[in-house]
């Protein structure tokens, strides 16, 4: 690929003066989707040239084009196309494989976002929202660092090393046997453990420098404006709030505080046994004291960590660069300190301390999961209080979505802590018996995953059963859909199966919401039966009908390894995902799809790549529009579209009313309106959708991810398209002599309608037919002239009339919505804009743009 010099004439804001010959030029600037493709592709062009951006996320044009600016009489009547590429911020080198070990943190930071939206003044509620995943979040931290504590010190360092037989399995712990070392130095337990607690404290460094390192290449991206040149009264809201895109003060507090939470589970995994010790067998007084006190310490330091959570959460009104650093260096420097004198503390002498039995970590992994159980309630209770005040049928799950995805992340957790523990003391006794084992909660965390693969199996079964239905009552709408063509079963089943499968998406709330209350109960059955019994589901069985003893010992045995299998799984996936593009690369649509959102409530899940690619889409269009004054058809693909639109938002007024917004395969609505509707919510799409000079949604009845924007009133025409028909053509025919494929969620630029629709939106565009003007000729008190720029010279823009603010929550504060129901949709809709015009490069085709946009 050549390359060039970023060019000033693309858009830096060297300068803001406009350059009249250039007013008239169109700038199509287009985003790919999930998964990622090559400029090549989407400008359908093997000479690309990046003009602007880096190695991470660039702006490519074909070569031809690099000096559109120059030449703007060759670009009268069709747009300059652009394509900016983000895939890099999500799949780029190997060490995205380490983000695996992320899974439940980016799961519960994507709870969050999930609150419903209100429209009332429930500040408080939305707060308390915040704060109850902020320490569901936490819990997960201890969580899987109080995992490696017991890998680490329980089953190898107390169990395996204070046992003969284990120890000589293994020979790697000879030093640390007491039999096998002849009672060297290493050999009493509390060195032992001093020693382990290494790893756990080497884990939490790791994931203090994987955030650490994200952090200051995502969180440090700033956005065009800090807000203090916004009036208050029409600051922005939602989405386009100036530190929406901005959290590096939050993440840096939550960083600090989750370094010192894990810190401090590894020091109470160490001291407190110590500790326990010398309290038991009337050891020096000295000792017992000191115990004492480090045991003290341990609690200030808990309560200090939970404060921080609680104390602080986003602040979206304004850019807050200040950094609490005083409290960002020393909390984790203190807890790394007490945890260093913990283990002076632990590697004291006691000849007469033996190692028996097992650490206590029933009591600390149950303890783990009822905290967990109970915030997880108090979510849903806050979210239905939250739905009440503002119901919308369409947001998923009646407002539940979001305890419902922190219990799936807790779960996940769990999942992940007892898999590693369960597989560590398969490897290190086998069959053997020569040590007791993961705690016996762990064992009944297994066993409950058995009866959680039959009633998952039951939802596919029943998914199944759906689609069948579906793909029947399909069938006569492919029908109708091509009335003159022949008919042939074959091609019409098929066509009406891709029209089910992509409807089943619809039925995502449903499952997942079983999933989670069927997760939450089998969760309360492992932790009572685990604290009732105190033994394993086989041996708590016996004696009872015979029944319910098989069963018991099947889910057992069924449960370890089930969760040996995909612990193997994982880790192959991880090693085959760091050596393997291909492979990173499908791992990477996971994460483009859930690190869309700032780490607003775990510090430790994946960077969110919105942090950089909206500030990315936002200057290159501010830049183009001051610079050239030009017009601006910005046109997004699945994944492209949500930052498309979340780019928009970020425009200033003037900016805003100058870019038309072109959507295909969008999932708005669909995903992100349902799931996140605080900030996708229909209140948010009308108000971007009065706000923009206009906007276009293509979208196909088989595509499993877009769908219809479905704003509401007399918008939604507006704004979507009728399905396009998909396949093209049904048979063969003179335009398609062989079969047309079932594109579904892909290659929407090859259908006609695209070319169509964005000719349409760029003789909105022109200069030359201003857009109509407010009732009374003059901006409302409040809405700065359009027709200048923020520095008074005038625009060459169309107008379209600026809509009430969005009923919103600014840092938690919602805000009034004076005018979301009622009132004229400024702007004319699809039926009075000007009929489309044939493109001059290629009698309607799309040319250099028709690039597969890949899924």
């Amino acid at each position: 690929m050549e390359r060039s010099q970023e060019r000033a004439s693309a858009g830096q804001a060297t300068s803001p003066e406009r350059r009249p010959e250039t007013a008239d030029t169109a700038l199509e600037l287009l985003v790919h989707g999930v998964g990622g493709t090559t400029p090549e592709e989407m400008l359908n062009d093997p000479r690309t040239v990046r003009i602007t951006g880096d190695e991470t996320a660039a702006v490519f044009r074909r070569i031809d084009d690099a000096d559109a600016e120059q030449r703007p009489d060759d670009y009268r009547g069709k747009p300059v196309p652009e394509a900016y590429v983000w895939c890099n911020l999500t799949s780029g080198n190997g060490a995205r494989a380490l983000w695996l070990l992320l899974l439940p943190f980016m799961v519960v930071n994507l709870a969050h976002w999930m609150r419903p939206t209100v429209s009332d003044n429930r500040t408080r509620t939305v707060r308390l929202y915040g704060l109850l995943v902020r320490l569901v979040s936490l819990t997960l931290t201890v969580l899987l660092v109080a995992a490696a504590c017991e890998v680490a010190l329980d089953l190898a360092a107390w169990q395996c090393a204070g046992s003969r037989a284990c120890a000589a399995d293994h020979s790697w712990l000879g030093f640390l046997a007491p039999v096998e070392s002849d009672d060297r130095w290493w050999s009493q337990p509390g060195r032992r453990l001093a020693l382990a607690a290494l790893v756990p404290a080497a884990l939490t460094g790791l994931l203090w420098y994987l955030s650490h390192r994200t952090w200051s290449a995502y969180e440090s991206q700033q956005p065009m404006t800090d807000g203090a040149d916004l009036d208050e009264d029409t600051s922005r809201l939602g989405l386009g709030r100036p530190g929406f895109w901005y959290g590096r003060r939050l993440v840096a507090r939550l960083r600090a505080a989750h370094t010192a939470a894990g810190l401090l589970t590894v020091t109470a995994g160490v001291g407190t046994s110590a500790a326990r010790h010398d309290r038991g067998d009337g050891g020096p007084v000295v000792l017992e004291t000191l115990g004492w006190l480090l045991n003290g310490v341990l609690i200030v330091g808990a309560v200090v960590v939970v404060w921080v959570v609680c104390r602080r959460g986003r602040n979206e009104r304004r850019l807050d660069r200040q950094l609490d650093e005083a409290l960002v260096r020393w909390l984790p420097i203190g807890s790394l300190i007490l945890l260093a004198l913990t283990i002076v503390y632990a590697g004291w002498s006691r000849p007469e301390w033996r190692s028996v039995h097992r650490l206590p970590g029933d009591a600390t992994f149950g303890g783990i999961v009822l905290v967990q159980g109970l915030l997880v309630i108090a979510i849903g209770v806050v979210a239905h209080l939250l739905y009440r005040s503002h119901p919308d049928p369409r947001t998923a799950m009646r407002g539940l979505a979001g305890p419902a995805v922190a219990m799936l992340a807790c779960a996940l957790g769990g999942v992940f802590s007892g898999g590693v523990a369960q597989r560590v003391a398969d490897w290190l006794d086998g069959t053997g018996g020569s040590i007791k084992g993961p705690p016996v909660f762990l064992t009944w965390q297994a066993s409950v995953i058995p009866p959680l693969l039959i009633v998952l199996l039951l939802l596919f079964a029943w998914l199944a059963r759906r689609t069948v239905q579906l793909r029947r009552a399909a069938m006569s709408e492919v029908q109708q859909d091509y009335p003159s063509e022949p008919k042939d079963t074959e091609r019409t089943r098929r066509i009406a199966r891709t029209r089910a499968m992509a409807s089943l998406t619809d039925r995502a709330p449903r499952i997942i919401g079983i999933t989670s209350v069927v997760t939450l109960l089998l969760g309360i059955v492992a932790l009572v039966g685990a604290m009732a019994a105190d033994k394993v589901p086989g041996k708590a069985a016996q004696g009872t009908h015979p029944f319910v003893e098989g069963a018991a010992e099947t889910a057992q045995a069924l449960g370890s390894w089930l969760i040996g299998v995909g612990f193997i799984l994982f880790v192959t996936w991880g090693r085959r995902a760091y050596k393997d593009p291909s492979a990173r690369r499908t791992i990477g649509i996971l994460w483009d799809v859930g690190t869309f959102w700032p780490r607003a409530a775990h510090p430790f899940a994946p960077p969110c790549y919105a942090e950089r690619a909206v500030p990315d889409l936002t200057w290159r269009m501010a830049t183009w529009t001051r610079t050239t004054g030009g017009r601006l058809v910005i046109s997004g693909h699945s994944q492209g579209s949500v930052l498309a639109a979340a780019a928009a938002w970020q425009l200033t007024p003037s900016v805003r009313r100058r870019v038309a917004l072109l959507t295909y395969g969008s999932p708005l609505e669909r995903l992100y309106g349902r799931w996140f509707p605080a900030h996708f919510g229909p209140d948010a799409l009308s108000g971007l959708h009065r706000e923009i000079d206009c906007w276009r949604n293509l979208h196909r009845a088989t595509d499993p991810i877009g769908g219809p924007v479905r704003l509401p009133g007399d918008c939604g025409p507006k704004v979507d398209r009728e399905p396009l028909r998909d396949p093209l053509a049904y048979g063969r025919t003179a335009e398609h002599p062989l079969p047309a494929p079932i594109l579904g969620h892909s290659d929407y630029q090859a259908d006609p309608a695209f070319a169509e629709e964005r000719q349409r939106l760029l003789m909105r565009l022109r200069p030359d037919v201003p857009g109509p003007r407010p009732e009374g000729g003059a901006p409302g008190p409040h809405e700065p002239d359009p027709d200048t720029l923020p520095d008074g010279e005038p625009q060459p823009g169309p107008r379209a009339q600026g809509g009430p603010p969005l009923a919103s929550d600014v840092d938690g504060e919602p805000q009034p919505d004076p005018g979301a129901d009622g009132g004229p949709q400024p702007g004319p809709g699809a039926d009075s804009e000007p009929q489309p015009q044939p493109d001059p490069r290629a009698d309607g085709e799309p040319q250099g743009n028709s690039g597969r946009s890949s899924a």
